[in-house]
């Protein structure tokens, strides 16, 4: 069918707009996107072989909260 993802989407509960919004802007300054991050971060996290932790944008010290 088309416009149908080839994979399954995945969701993530309790990501408030305040914290989407800031996600949304970081990886916009990244040249990324939320998935490529959200992605790697989970390779990472579950220690896959040859997955390193993502890259922070610069400047992202200053905006957490």
């Amino acid at each position: 069918m088309a416009n149908q993802h080839s994979q399954k989407l995945r969701g993530i509960r309790g990501v408030g707009d305040a914290l989407w919004a800031d996600l949304d802007h970081a990886t916009k300054r990244a040249g990324s996107d939320r998935s490529k991050v959200t992605r790697q971060f989970w390779e990472w996290y579950v220690q896959r072989p040859g997955a390193e932790l993502p890259e922070r944008p610069a400047g992202s010290e200053e905006s957490t909260r």
